[in-house]
């Protein structure tokens, strides 16, 4: 059920329901585990390819997190119970520790204006046990009911796909530049 908005004489405008969720398929996913070789390659290759990835970690220490590179590993032994991105990389200049930068959800007000960073390749809250990605192979504007190649979508609503899926197409526009 969707909310069709307060309508009020207090208010000088109409409110609408929304009507514009997309409907996407997905071409490519993956995961890795701590159990993954080279799993910080990995994610770190993942990242610079297709950009941020979906991590599980262990939030209760992020809780009151106000800055620096998490280091905790004492509570190596919870279990995750957050989903957060990591959208990349990078190398404390005091003492040289590597870390994921890392969004969060909490919102800009948490953290390092909704971000933080966590020692990498230690599986710290971890934050590495498993790392999901995702690619969209097509998408529409509208939440219609679609099926996955757009056969029954009507020729009223476009269909926009990722260039990157068709590999050969992908070579011939970059061909014609």
């Amino acid at each position: 059920m969707f909310c069709r908005g307060l309508q009020h004489k207090r208010f000088a405008y109409p409110i609408e329901q929304i009507d514009v969720f997309p409907n996407a398929t997905i071409a490519e996913y993956g995961s890795y585990n701590i159990f993954s070789s080279n799993r910080v390659h990995k994610i770190k290759a993942e990242i610079f390819s297709r950009g941020p990835v979906a991590a599980v970690v262990n939030a209760e220490p992020l809780v009151s997190y106000r800055g620096g590179v998490v280091k905790d590993d004492k509570i190596i032994d919870k279990m995750p119970n957050h989903v957060v991105s990591i959208v990349g990389w990078g190398t404390d200049k005091a003492d040289g520790t590597e870390f994921w930068i890392v969004r969060n959800s909490w919102g800009q007000f948490w953290g390092e204006m909704g971000y933080f960073r966590i020692e990498l390749g230690k599986n710290t809250l971890a934050i590495e046990a498993e790392v999901a990605w995702a690619t969209p192979g097509s998408w529409t504007i509208k939440n219609v009911p679609c099926d996955e190649d757009g056969s029954n979508c009507g020729p009223d609503v476009e269909i926009y796909t990722d260039p990157s899926n068709n590999v050969e197409a992908f070579k011939a526009m970059l061909r014609s530049d």
